[in-house]
């Protein structure tokens, strides 16, 4: 059955999820999912959890997936950079399979770098005595073969939800930050960022549980 609860403005819940995780694992590692909507705070989320649960618990985002600009240029989707087909989802599903699989050696994951917008491979390690993982990325409840590919190596995922008027600003702003104009900016979020939030958007249904961080202080891109 689905769980639908918010963060309040300290974030004081966080306690009594990073709780939840361990009781959950019964001595296994367990991994869960974080999905939601460009700028809903699913990285700020991530990383607020994996802080309270401490050692032994890592991040393994979705983004280290992006297709390198170059591919991307090729296959003539570089304009929709951030849409379902832009990321290598069948490999993030295999990676995801040796991580859960808890094996005795560390498993390097690629990361991704926004001052470059391009995935780092091998910047991320999984050391074998880590008991929670934590991956977050828009299209873990998607219902396409790679994307439920996926989905089967979690053992829940969890859907963050924010207003739309501050996710909205927050995607206006990281492209800002990271070279985009204001005008740029704009355009972007309208053809790229807005359709990708609505297919997302329709997945929630799907979450195990669904958080909302409208009131979280914390939440940041």
């Amino acid at each position: 059955m689905r769980v639908t609860q918010a963060l309040s403005a300290d974030g004081a819940e966080l306690e009594t999820l990073a709780a939840a995780l361990d009781d959950d694992r019964s001595g296994r590692r367990w991994m869960v999912g974080v999905a939601g909507a460009p700028g809903s705070g699913k990285s700020a989320f991530c990383r607020a959890l994996l802080e309270v649960l401490g050692p032994g618990a890592v991040g393994v985002p979705m983004d280290g997936f992006h297709l390198a600009d170059a591919t991307l240029a090729e296959l003539g989707l570089l304009g929709r950079k951030g849409a379902p087909e832009t990321f290598d989802a069948w490999g993030y599903a295999a990676l995801l399979e040796r991580v859960r699989t808890g094996p005795a050696y560390a498993v390097y994951a690629p990361g991704f770098e926004r001052s470059l917008e391009q995935p780092i491979a091998g910047a991320i390690t999984v050391a074998p005595d880590d008991r929670v993982v934590l991956t977050e990325g828009n299209y873990l409840l998607l219902d396409r073969p790679e994307w439920r590919a996926v989905r089967q190596e979690l053992d829940e995922v969890w859907f963050v939800q924010t207003d739309e008027a501050l996710r909205r600003q927050r995607l206006l702003a990281r492209h800002v930050e990271f070279g985009k104009s204001e005008g740029e900016a704009r355009a972007w979020v309208e053809r790229v960022d807005e359709p990708n939030a609505r297919l997302v958007e329709a997945t929630r249904t799907r979450a195990d549980r669904v958080i909302d961080l409208s009131a979280w202080r914390s939440a940041a891109v």
